[in-house]
């Protein structure tokens, strides 16, 4: 990911300056509290969506800009949490959409993969890496929903929130997980 001072935090800042007036400095200030705390979970969300980081860093302040409109306009204010990955969701289903070609060229090499820390012994390495790949290749071809729901869990949404974001049953979310792990689990015992 980028650092924390990447050009996206003072672009957010300045479209949120222009649509805040005066009564709209405390919502603000909410609004970029908000996107300090949870930028980089959403940016990862992105990322495993098969964006690029500069797509993803610009479909995050898309849904931050949503979220400030959202909160101007009186709206709920109910799980903010909950509802930023909704709409980065949405967002990022309709950004990878526009760009398809682009995006399968970019998530073929591997969405996320791990660097291979070097180790004393070149053998270990050898045997981390082919774990590694096999790990990434079982996660790849899980069916989309399940690398979501997935990914929303390692970023520590809950099953009733990742059901809001994915529009699915607590049970459909608690199966999928349940199939995505025990399919890893059977690949990391090989």
């Amino acid at each position: 990911m980028s650092s924390p001072d990447s050009t996206a935090l003072p672009i957010l800042r300045a479209a949120l300056a222009e649509g805040a007036g005066n009564s709209g400095e405390g919502l603000q200030q909410e609004v970029v509290a908000l996107f300090d705390e949870l930028r980089e979970p959403l940016l990862r969300y992105l990322v495993s969506f098969g964006l690029a980081l500069p797509d993803g860093e610009e479909v995050l302040q898309e849904v931050f800009l949503a979220l400030f409109q959202h909160l101007q306009r009186g709206k709920s204010r109910e799980n903010l949490r909950g509802w930023l990955f909704r709409v980065a969701h949405n967002l990022a289903l309709k950004w990878r959409y526009r760009s398809r070609r682009d995006w399968e060229a970019r998530a073929e090499p591997g969405v996320g993969e791990l660097a291979i820390e070097p180790g004393p012994n070149p053998e270990d390495q050898v045997v981390r890496s082919q774990t590694q790949r096999r790990l990434q290749a079982v996660v790849r071809a899980l069916p989309e929903n399940d690398r979501q729901c997935l990914f929303l869990r390692a970023e520590g949404l809950r099953y009733r929130e990742i059901a809001g974001i994915l529009d699915m049953s607590l049970a459909a979310v608690s199966l999928s997980l349940a199939r995505s792990l025990r399919r890893i689990a059977r690949s990391a015992e090989r």
